[in-house]
């Protein structure tokens, strides 16, 4: 057990060591911030949406991982270079590029691409860890990847016909293979407390925006500041940054990025849920079904390997 682990105990912190739960809040948030951005689209420009995203949210972090931040800057200063990576990969092009995609595609290609982001993982994490994805883990995945197709196609294949990819579609594709480089990277970080992990990428994320963010404002009508912008900023400083982050960095930090990455699969499924609840939608029985193999797949593909022996 790490001494953060032991730390986490102590305290009585009991969901800082349930993984599960915390990769399923992490893929709620997200799912959230797929539909809030969507929504913005041709309100808030991507950059602008994404730079005042983590200025917000750090400025939000900041009071709570300051002592951290200070104790832990021989790590951080030791690694830098690791530190400054994982910024910008994870904060500042994966959700820009994001933004910038939701501007050009619909809400349906950005959910059923975005299942295959453990195939990114797994290709990351063989490239620079070697370390080769599991049967069980394979096995989930399709599983779990089969679940998210009856959803979203609502159990009729031939609703893929209908599908056109774009421009928007490629963007979220390469969006996606960034993010999985930074779930493998984030491996390789400093043993640092988390908060000084994310109050680190939060402000060097934010800032590595601002030369795409000058240019956006030259070139860009800027954003209008209205109740219905002011909350999307709200939600997305809190949300899909500052909590989701926090459990998605402890997760993976407890089970590894393969096995986090079976949560990606949840996202989708959450976003269906909220099409119920939000837009009125009546439940059919291709959501039962979808739900119960996303659930199951993502059980096989995130369980702990037998030890060998």
């Amino acid at each position: 057990m790490s001494a953060s682990d032991r730390t986490a105990l102590r305290s009585g912190n009991w969901i800082a060591n349930q993984p599960y739960l915390l990769l399923s809040i992490t893929a709620l948030c997200w799912a959230g911030n797929a539909i809030v951005g969507r929504l913005a689209a041709g309100h808030i420009p991507p950059v602008t949406l994404s730079f005042l995203r983590w200025s917000l949210a750090f400025l939000v972090i900041l009071p709570f991982a300051w002592n951290h931040l200070v104790r832990d800057w021989a790590a951080i200063r030791g690694r830098f270079g690791t530190m400054v990576v994982l910024s910008i990969t994870g904060i500042s092009a994966f959700n820009t590029m994001q933004y910038w995609a939701l501007e050009h595609t619909q809400a349906l290609n950005t959910l059923l691409l975005q299942s295959s982001a453990p195939l990114f993982v797994a290709i990351w994490s063989l490239l620079l860890l070697g370390i080769r994805m599991t049967l069980a883990q394979a096995g989930g995945l399709a599983v779990s990847l089969t679940g998210v197709l009856i959803i979203l196609l609502q159990g009729d294949l031939t609703t893929l016909r209908n599908i056109e990819f774009n421009i928007g579609d490629i963007i979220f594709v390469t969006a996606l293979a960034i993010f999985g480089l930074y779930s493998t990277l984030s491996f390789k970080r400093p043993q640092i407390h988390g908060l000084s992990f994310v109050g680190f990428t939060f402000g060097c994320g934010a800032a590595a925006l601002i030369p795409l963010l000058i240019w956006e404002l030259l070139t860009r009508p800027m954003m209008q500041l209205n109740t219905a912008n002011l909350l999307t900023l709200f939600y997305v400083a809190v949300f899909p940054s500052t909590v989701a982050y926090l459990c998605f960095n402890r997760g993976v930090h407890l089970i590894g990025a393969n096995r986090a990455a079976a949560f990606f699969h949840v996202v989708p499924m959450f976003g269906a849920a909220m099409a119920i609840v939000f837009l009125g939608e009546r439940p059919q029985p291709f959501h039962v079904i979808g739900f119960a193999l996303v659930l199951t797949g993502v059980f096989i593909a995130s369980r702990r390997p037998a030890a060998a022996g």
